[in-house]
């Protein structure tokens, strides 16, 4: 039987373990545990829950499942909240099977699953893209009489606005508050934000005014959500007007808010505005993530000002913020523009001994680097010599063909794009067969427009 003082002692442990977890020090935390087990501290479940949740979160699921086997041997009983890490964990990789295999583990041994249980498993259901089976879960729920969490409803309506069912999630809102649900601030944003993902800016402002009326007072997400929905609609003024509300009401303490007005106005052409606007973000000290680093850069390589966005990266990297994939293709975007074609590719090839696996974002940037500049055969060569292409490889071509007149290659092109299983942009198949009519090819181009029907019959 423990000492009071041995409880103690366990309970500092956890305290410990928790805050080395936390700070994703997990050396440490297990050295901790180790050192206690050798004075004569003993861990317990919560010590081991512990580890669980903080290894399924920053390394991966079998890291977290191996403590548990760690857990057993030392004579710990796990329970539901262990096997809650596992399958949130699960859950958080998208991985359907591991999560149903410890769902049904956990009913082997006898330990019954509480409502977090059923709304993780719900949640992974829909993550997956299987909201039918997610809603059989829920339906479990009601029939085991469980008491529900206002979660549990905040999981149904994302799950079902994240695979397109947004006006079902509308219907079950409306129905919810009718049966005296009481919706939080988070259930707005989520409704919101898949309105907004639907292109359904209006309503969505609808329910900004809404969630005022019940009492709630608007967040950044819920702001800055519509002001891209707006830009995305090109509701410019809108999405400014939006802006300039959450300006007012302090929302705009980071850099996010105004890189992504600034995004908008680069992509408008609006430099002089975006360039006050980023000055803003350097100017008032705000850190910067990755993101706001890139719009940065992108401003300064739309403006030919290569030297500042390569000093910008040194000094960032110098801090220790990393540039990815997206940096680097602006980069090779700019050296582009400048007709710096030698050193783009110098950079281009140079990016795996930078560590990136994948760099199909840089290579879709040269080639339309290329494209834009006229050199139609380096492109189609440089397109020839890619390993992995994607709808937007297919597309920047085919565009480029069009271009220079070449229909007959970009049909071609066009048609491989389908089989290969890809989708084509609506705008593609327009270029390619007006191009076709517009060269005195009109029975070409219906032959084109026929097959092209034909492959999405027989790959979509």
């Amino acid at each position: 039987m423990w000492s009071i003082k041995d409880k103690l002692s366990t309970r500092l442990m956890n305290v410990c373990v928790a805050s080395l977890c936390k700070a994703k020090q997990l050396e440490k935390a297990e050295a901790v545990i180790v050192d206690g087990i050798r004075i004569g501290v003993q861990p317990d479940v919560v010590t081991y829950n512990t580890l669980i949740a903080a290894y399924c979160r920053f390394v991966g699921i079998d890291a977290g499942y191996s403590v548990l086997h760690r857990m057993k041997e030392a004579g710990i009983n796990p329970n539901v909240i262990t096997y809650n890490s596992l399958i949130a964990g699960a859950t958080r990789y998208c991985l359907l099977s591991p999560c149903l295999d410890l769902f049904d583990e956990m009913l082997e041994m006898s330990i019954l699953p509480d409502i977090w249980s059923y709304n993780t498993l719900m949640h992974c259901f829909f993550k997956v893209g299987k909201p039918d089976e997610a809603y059989r879960v829920f339906q479990d729920i009601l029939l085991k009489d469980i008491s529900v969490h206002p979660a549990t409803f905040n999981i149904l309506i994302n799950g079902l606005c994240m695979n397109g069912y947004t006006e079902n999630a509308l219907m079950l809102f409306r129905s919810l508050k009718r049966h005296g649900f009481i919706p939080q601030l988070v259930t707005y944003n989520i409704l919101i934000h898949g309105l907004c993902k639907s292109r359904r800016g209006k309503a969505a402002r609808e329910f900004l005014t809404e969630l005022v009326e019940w009492g709630h007072i608007p967040n950044a997400i819920t702001y800055t959500t519509i002001m891209k929905c707006c830009f995305r609609c090109k509701q410019f003024e809108e999405g400014l007007k939006i802006f300039v509300e959450m300006r007012r009401k302090g929302y705009t303490y980071d850099a996010f808010a105004y890189c992504t007005v600034a995004s908008m106005l680069l992509k408008t052409g609006r430099i002089t505005e975006a360039r006050e606007y980023l000055g803003y973000i350097i100017t008032s000290g705000f850190s910067l993530d990755t993101v706001s680093f890139n719009t940065i850069v992108n401003l300064y390589c739309k403006e030919g000002q290569l030297d500042n966005a390569y000093r910008l990266l040194y000094e960032a990297e110098k801090e220790g913020l990393e540039s990815d994939k997206y940096t680097h293709a602006i980069l090779i975007d700019g050296l582009c523009r400048t007709g710096n074609f030698k050193e783009a590719l110098q950079h281009l090839n140079g990016m795996s001994m930078m560590g990136f696996d994948s760099n199909l974002v840089a290579w879709n940037s040269f080639i339309n680097g290329l494209c834009k500049a006229g050199h139609f055969d380096h492109a189609l060569q440089m397109f020839e010599s890619m390993d992995v292409k994607d709808s937007v490889t297919y597309s920047t071509i085919v565009h480029g063909l069009c271009k220079a007149g070449r229909f007959r290659a970009a049909s071609k092109l066009l048609l491989s794009c389908i089989r290969g299983g890809m989708r084509i942009l609506k705008s593609d198949k327009r270029f390619v067969v007006d191009g076709l009519r517009s060269s005195g090819l009109s029975q070409e181009a219906r032959k084109v427009q026929s097959k092209i029907r034909l492959a999405k019959i027989l790959h979509y």
